[in-house]
């Protein structure tokens, strides 16, 4: 190998060295941030519905914040790069990914779609080479999403909230249904999608206590 090549590579390495740190620092400021959401939203699980409002106002801030990591991201990784890189900050996405929809599913009721959440989390569709939202990464936060529902059904019935139960119980079988369409191949995702089946079950067995002690309204047929 002669000087010259030799000097090249060292040049080549020295430039992914620098980018990964840059884009780790950019990471490191996400994972704050998801962390942070995170925590603030782990409140649901004690905070009466009627107080709910100002707790996901409180949240709200933080997640439209994510935007400028976003753009930063998406500046710092080069052209036709997006598979490369994208293992940096999957995890983040994924956590941004499951605190967008929640906060939409306790506001509304509804689940974002994945052109909705990439909205929020301020990724633009022209970035898809460099930094996008995966269906993979959107996946993953939905089954986050389920995971903790599945912990509110059993903790609003502890708060006197009883019909809470029977509307999760009805957003995560139709969530469960869509998953069920999908051809998910036999890796971390599909283990996970498997998972849901304890979830479901944790849920019906709560709306099956409260419509036993007729704790809530029967829903119209």
């Amino acid at each position: 190998m002669d000087a010259a090549n030799l000097e090249f590579i060292i040049q080549m390495l020295e430039q992914d060295t620098d980018l990964k740190e840059k884009i780790k620092d950019q990471v490191t400021e996400f994972d704050k941030k998801t962390r942070t959401m995170a925590g603030l939203l782990n409140k649901i699980h004690s905070t009466p519905t009627a107080q709910l409002p100002p707790l996901l106002d409180s949240v709200q801030p933080i997640l439209a914040s994510c935007t400028d990591i976003t753009a930063v991201i998406a500046q710092l990784v080069p052209a036709n790069q997006f598979w490369r890189w994208k293992d940096m900050w999957c995890n983040s996405l994924r956590s941004a990914v499951f605190s967008a929809t929640l906060i939409e599913y306790l506001r509304s009721g509804t689940l974002l779609t994945l052109p909705q959440v990439g909205g929020i989390l301020g990724i633009h569709p022209e970035w898809a080479d460099r930094f996008t939202l995966a269906a993979e990464d959107y996946l993953h936060g939905l089954i986050s999403l389920v995971n903790e529902l599945s912990r509110l059904a059993v903790n609003s019935v502890t708060l006197g909230n009883y019909e809470e139960p029977l509307r999760i119980s009805a957003f995560v079988k139709d969530l469960f249904a869509g998953f069920a369409m999908l051809n998910l191949k036999n890796d971390l995702l599909r283990r996970r999608y498997d998972s849901l089946k304890y979830d479901i079950k944790k849920i019906e067995e709560v709306v099956y206590d409260v419509s036993l002690r007729k704790l809530a309204p029967t829903p119209a047929k």
